[in-house]
């Protein structure tokens, strides 16, 4: 399974499941990133958290924590 954090920068990936419950989950679909979306992984900050996406024409900044909930192919 390979996940939004392990992806590297400059490279545009397609969700494919968001692992996570309840709040978690609903605040990552909040952000515009749901199934079959794709993600350009734009830069990572200087310890690798942060990690800045685009999605839906918009940037995006996603901790680790919740990266590694979002199953991407």
């Amino acid at each position: 399974m390979k996940t939004l954090r392990d992806v590297n920068v400059g490279d545009t990936v397609k969700v494919v499941k968001l692992h996570g419950e309840g709040a978690v989950k609903r605040r990552i679909m909040d952000m515009g990133i749901t199934k079959g979306i794709e993600v350009y992984v734009r830069k990572l900050a200087p310890l690798g958290d942060p990690v800045e996406v685009n999605v839906r024409g918009y940037e995006l900044s996603i901790r680790k924590a919740d990266a590694e909930m979002i199953e991407v192919e």
